[in-house]
């Protein structure tokens, strides 16, 4: 009897294996991101994907690091891995960065956390057998909870008590991911 329960275990991982792409997306890096991810198959037209999009460092001697955490459920139109594919994702994101208009305040940083609740939109080009091209953008509402601090003294310098919470809408995800199948 065990021997049959391992022989259907090694079949159904077969099975995810074979359904399954690793992806690496470029553009990030001109900013010195990283955006790795993996997508595997849940049902007919429809996978997981889960992404991780981080810059472990500063930039021009600014803090900039960051780390998103992307699942995600994707509807193919057509069929998996070929074709427009549309997918919605709860996400979590940790910071320790200099907001964009911080130019004029260039000691000024904020650490904290937030969550998004967002969708993709995409289009998967298959390029050869194992291969894949994932061209993709998304967006949505992020929640931020964050402190405010100088980098020169580690002072708090936004005057409240606990958290400062900010929410808004914009687009925080895009490019090609590069995917090869496992």
């Amino acid at each position: 009897m065990k021997k049959i329960g391992l022989f259907f275990t090694f079949i159904f991982c077969l099975q995810l294996q074979a359904q399954t792409f690793i992806k690496y997306n470029p553009v990030p890096n001109i900013v010195g991101a990283i955006n790795l991810g993996v997508e595997t198959s849940i049902g007919k037209k429809t996978t997981f994907s889960f992404d991780i999009l981080t810059s472990p460092w500063d930039y021009q001697g600014k803090p900039r690091k960051f780390i998103f955490f992307v699942p995600e459920v994707r509807y193919h139109f057509q069929e998996k891995y070929k074709g427009f594919y549309a997918g919605g994702h709860v996400a979590y994101v940790q910071y320790n960065s200099q907001k964009w208009n911080y130019d004029y305040l260039p000691n000024y940083y904020q650490k904290g956390f937030g969550y998004i609740i967002g969708a993709t939109a995409g289009y998967q080009l298959p390029i050869a057998k194992k291969w894949n091209l994932d061209f993709f953008i998304g967006g949505g509402w992020q929640e931020g909870y964050y402190k405010g601090y100088d980098g020169e003294t580690g002072e708090r310098i936004d005057g409240a008590t606990n958290w400062n919470i900010s929410g808004d809408w914009y687009l925080y995800r895009g490019g090609v991911m590069v995917s090869y199948k496992i």
